[in-house]
């Protein structure tokens, strides 16, 4: 991005930040570090992240940094990494949960590695740590869009409250229900919209020390994926290792209530894990008030900007969770603005490969199912093109991309 705040005319140019997570949040960071005035709105009451933890591969914490060593560092201050200094450089080690063609629950199946491992963070803490670098007179909160307008001299946001604001360009980061998204690409486009995947999933959070006493300190502390026949399930600490994010994944053809996240009755999943290892389920029946995910994602758009107007993060691709990377995608976009040349096929490939992903973790994937040693072939390489992409690389060609463009 240019070091300047004037458009061609001379006019000021000045961006708003539709929606507060984290990418949107970095993306204003890396703007203002630039001198580009940018103004946020989001619809809550004050910035908020759903859901607890959030895990960070190399490419992630490497993007935070080409942006603003600022998010960097506020990222290693919450951050909670493998107990264990066998496993600093651990991303999962992966094991069976289930008994799998003459291989009983608890034979590991491979442990994978990146040069820093697995970094988790609470994602309220990590987006504190983004507020604070945030200007208090920038943050607009109960803003809703409802509309968008351009016109030669910029875009002109429609707020459900009746208010309007005429900024140079929109960036949507309004997440997977995004209204930006649906205006850009059409109400009437079916990929305007999310669309149940399939897969729902259980999570809870419970205090590390309970953990470590039912299943050992060793397995609690440090990264585990348990995978099983048509469901996984994924353990990680948080909060500097004081609490246990878990997740526990099943099937369902159809999401058929409005809800996506919803409080479920214990017995239930305990009842859908049945058949699953003792650790499996002792580490389960430690959730006291499990809640129901449904896991939507976004099909591939074929664009992601249009005029003065632009989406990034689950905006532009929702994905599901099962490489871990969602989070790091939307940092990515915020680092890159050079999108439908560089940005949409690496995220759309993400959202493309996290659900084969899914179905490799639950044995169900063609060519794989329950084979462990094809499985593990895969989960040897699976990760190395979100892991080991060239960032700075990326930004070179945007820059001369960028050049190009406005020559």
């Amino acid at each position: 991005m240019a070091n300047t705040a004037s458009s061609k005319a001379g006019k000021p140019f000045d961006v708003a930040v539709l929606g507060g997570g984290i990418g949107g949040l970095c993306l204003a960071i890396g703007l203002l570090k630039k001198g580009v005035p940018v103004t946020i709105y989001e619809a809550a009451p004050a910035f908020s992240e759903i859901g607890a933890g959030v895990a960070f591969g190399s490419n992630s914490t490497k993007a935070m940094g080409l942006i603003s060593e600022e998010i960097k560092e506020g990222h290693e201050r919450c951050a909670t990494r493998n107990w264990s200094e066998d496993k600093l450089q651990t991303w999962f080690d992966y094991q069976l949960g289930q008994d799998a063609r003459g291989h009983p629950a608890g034979t590991h199946i491979y442990e994978s590695k990146s040069p820093r491992g697995q970094s988790s963070v609470h994602r309220a803490h990590f987006l504190d740590e983004l507020v604070k670098l945030i200007p208090t007179e920038i943050a607009n909160f109960g803003k809703r869009l409802v509309n968008y307008e351009e016109d030669t001299e910029g875009v002109t946001l429609k707020f459900e409250d009746g208010t309007t604001a005429k900024h140079t360009c929109l960036i949507g980061c309004d997440g997977i229900k995004s209204i930006t998204r649906q205006i850009l690409l059409g109400e009437d486009n079916p990929v305007s919209f999310p669309h149940f995947t399939g897969k729902y999933a259980y999570r809870g959070l419970i205090p590390m020390d309970k953990a470590a006493v039912v299943i050992g300190d060793r397995a609690a502390r440090n990264s585990q994926m348990y995978l099983g026949h048509g469901g996984h399930v994924l353990t990680f600490p948080v909060t500097h290792g004081s609490i246990l994010n878990v997740v526990a994944f099943q099937s369902l053809d159809k999401w058929e209530d409005e809800r996506w996240v919803k409080p479920v009755e214990k017995q239930k999943m305990m009842d859908e894990f049945s058949t699953w290892s003792e650790t499996v389920k002792s580490v389960l029946n430690l959730i006291e008030k499990p809640e129901n995910w449904a896991l939507f994602n976004h099909d591939p758009a074929e664009t992601y900007t249009k005029g003065r107007v632009c989406l990034l993060g689950d905006a532009a691709h929702a994905t599901t969770p099962h490489q871990g990377s969602g989070a790091g995608m939307a940092i990515e976009d915020a680092l890159i603005l050079i999108y439908d040349q560089l940005r949409r096929p690496r995220s759309q490939k993400l959202v493309a490969t996290s659900i084969e992903c899914g179905h490799l973790y639950e044995l169900e994937l063609p060519g794989y199912e329950d084979d462990i040693e094809k499985v593990k072939e895969n989960l040897a390489y699976r990760m190395k093109w979100i892991w080991e992409h060239d960032l700075e690389a990326d930004v070179e060609t945007a820059k001369e991309n960028f050049k190009k463009q406005t020559q």
